[in-house]
């Protein structure tokens, strides 16, 4: 038996001697190197972050002080060292556990999150509600710590704790992993001023930097030097003042080696005794413990993984075996997209692409390639993006905002106040929209269809396959307005390349004729809807199927013309369902004054957990033999059993 495998509470480490210790990080290090193998993850943020983790439990008494994960992306050791080593293989997988924090899990996790920079909001009000308890309430000496990305300190609720936190002083530990990464390198001031920290003489200097600069800073000064034996031979750290911490009312410490048990323990436990906020800067590397992972750190960030080479871990296991002849694959609707962006950019210089913090997920990159002058990456801001989209509309640009679904939630107040307000032209590229998968609730792009619809200005669109999306694209940028295109991950239908064409905006096209039943699809669901339409044609049920392209405006004349006379009207999206595609076809029916039944398709009410995204849509009964089944419920027609002619989406 491993030492991990003896672990069931991070109690336990209390008492564990440093060789213990060092096996432990092993351990974890390799457990999730061949967990992430079989099922995918973050694997590079969560290497780097094991001797923090280990640091943070050993002078935390969790669950009843509190440790808050921003982002989620770093907490891998942390779900090991809590009671879930035994089941860490069904990481990410349908009915296992969650590749971020969920409190359902366990209790030592504090906060369901999954995007970055709202670590330090939860900490200040975790440590709000502390300090109004009674001093006789032993919750009252509870100890609060968040770790926070070194990408999301810098991101806009981030600041805006940290500006709170500066005037209230509740006292908080603010771990600050600095590995120069978010998903790709960081960008933005604060990241450069951290750089700038990292490379200082002050960070290369040891005992005589320390003992000139420690007793200076306010608070800290004098009895904390004493307290951490600060000028001890070899301990290669300084404590410097940093204005931009500093001047807000936070006592900075820095920067220290992330990966230096004992120099963290002391750190850690030394800013507990300060009465106040306190940051305590660690570097970490990325990828730590797993050398593909530290040299590409990029690629090893997320679930779409390069192939883990287990032997580079363990010698006995087999090595990768020689790459064959590489499988080719059908183009995603994201390199798609970014194909017709870089060819309309070669004609038009007032198109800007601008991404937050994501530009290879996104593929803008690819634009930086071609235009690096018209590339901008704003870090982990994304309202700051869109509403900068608007100033750049205003300045007679052709601004291109490119985010994932789930993050485009956080643009929502400049996408409603800056952008379609103003009814500028700006494009938003919504990448991940519908169910995205093995991340979960936090990450599927479910959720801006219905927030989007009730918007003025704005048009929203959604293509049926790939080649679609290059007319979308196309239609997009000769339009004078602000406009929403919504696509997912996938591969799209491997159609041959050709260039885009404008299309009519609010037209949908009928792809296929019928009598008995109306299917009316919104984005690449439209094409489940044609293998729905042929199972039912063998049922001796005529279905008709509408491309609808646009949610808004929506084609209510094509809808209302095909719907007239049918025995049933099924809107389909992979969305959620209140508010979204389906109450706006409801609504035209209604206005047309054709009253007939109406079977919505899309996602349940509730968050969708994690999983496989074909597992995920056969749950939802939004894969092809899952709207079948529920088309024939609503025609009163029994059952049958699943077609091997519908696959599983």
């Amino acid at each position: 038996m491993t030492l991990l495998e003896t672990i069931r509470e991070p109690t336990q480490l209390h008492g564990m001697t440093k060789e213990q210790l060092e096996t432990l990080a092993s351990e974890l290090r390799e457990k999730m190197i061949r967990t992430v193998h079989s099922t995918g993850g973050h694997l590079a943020s969560s290497l780097g972050a094991v001797e923090l983790t280990l640091a943070l439990h050993r002078v935390m008494d969790s669950p009843r002080d509190r440790i808050v994960w921003d982002t989620g992306h770093q907490a891998y050791a942390h779900k090991l060292l809590s009671g879930r080593s035994d089941r860490f293989d069904t990481l990410r997988q349908l009915g296992g556990i969650g590749g971020f924090p969920r409190r359902s899990e366990s209790d030592h996790d504090v906060f369901d999150g999954g995007h970055a920079g709202t670590g330090v909001s939860i900490g200040v009000g975790l440590a709000a509600a502390r300090d109004l308890r009674p001093r006789s309430d032993p919750a009252s000496r509870q100890r609060i710590a968040v770790c926070v990305g070194d990408a999301a300190v810098g991101s806009g609720l981030t600041m805006e704790a940290l500006n709170h936190l500066g005037h209230t002083r509740h006292p908080l530990l603010i771990v600050l992993n600095d590995n120069e990464m978010s998903i790709s390198p960081s960008v933005g001031g604060l990241s450069t001023r951290l750089n700038k920290m990292r490379l200082s003489r002050a960070y290369q200097e040891t005992k005589s930097v320390t003992q000139r600069t420690l007793p200076k800073i306010p608070v800290v000064g004098r009895p904390a030097f004493q307290l951490l034996a600060w000028a001890k031979e070899g301990f290669k750290r300084s404590w410097a003042k940093v204005g931009f911490f500093e001047d807000i009312g936070i006592t900075y410490i820095g920067v220290l080696d992330g990966h230096d048990l004992s120099e963290l323990e002391e750190a850690f436990e030394a800013a507990f005794q300060l009465d106040g906020p306190v940051l305590v800067h660690v570097k970490t590397i990325k990828g730590r413990g797993y050398a593909p992972a530290e040299e590409d750190s990029m690629s090893f960030h997320g679930a779409s993984l390069p192939p883990i080479d287990l032997c580079l871990i363990d010698p006995t296991e087999e090595p990768l075996p020689a790459e064959g002849k590489p499988t080719r694959k059908p183009k995603t609707y994201t390199q798609t997209f970014v194909e017709e962006l870089v060819r309309l950019g070669e004609d038009d210089p007032r198109i800007q692409a601008i991404t937050a913090g994501m530009p290879t997920g996104t593929g803008l990159s690819r634009f930086a390639e071609h235009f690096p002058t018209r590339f901008h990456d704003v870090g982990i801001a994304e309202q700051h993006a869109v509403t900068m989209a608007a100033g750049m509309a205003l300045g007679g640009l052709k601004p291109v905002v490119a985010l994932y679904s789930t993050f485009g939630q956080r643009a929502y107040d400049g996408l409603v106040h800056d952008v379609c307000q103003n009814d500028l032209p700006v494009v938003l590229g919504l990448d991940r929209s519908g169910l995205v998968g093995e991340d979960g609730t936090s990450h599927q792009g479910m959720f801006m269809l219905p927030a989007m619809r009730s918007l003025p200005n704005l048009v929203i669109g959604s293509p049926k396959d790939e080649q679609e999306l290059r007319d979308l694209v196309v239609t997009a940028h000769a339009h004078p307005g602000p406009m929403a295109l919504l696509y997912p991950r996938d591969a799209g239908e491997d159609l041959a390349d050709r260039q885009g064409e404008p299309i009519e905006i609010g037209r949908g096209e009928l792809l296929r004729s019928g009598d008995d039943v109306l299917l009316v699809g919104f984005g690449p669901i439209v094409q489940r809807l044609l293998e729905v339409a042929a199972e039912l044609e063998a049922d001796g049920v005529s279905a008709a199927v509408i491309n609808a392209r646009w949610a808004k405006p929506l084609d209510e004349a094509l809808i209302a013309e095909h719907a007239e006379g049918k025995r049933l009207v099924v809107p389909a999206e992979e969305s959620a369902a209140m508010g979204g595609f389906g109450d706006g076809v409801l609504d035209a029916l209604n206005r047309a004054g054709i009253h007939l039944p109406v079977a919505k398709i899309a996602l349940t009410d509730g968050f969708v957990h994690h999983g496989a995204v074909t597992d995920l849509r056969a749950q939802q009964r939004i894969d092809a033999p899952g709207i079948l089944a529920q088309v024939r419920e609503a025609l009163g027609q029994p059952a049958k059993p699943r077609s091997s002619k519908v696959p599983a989406a």
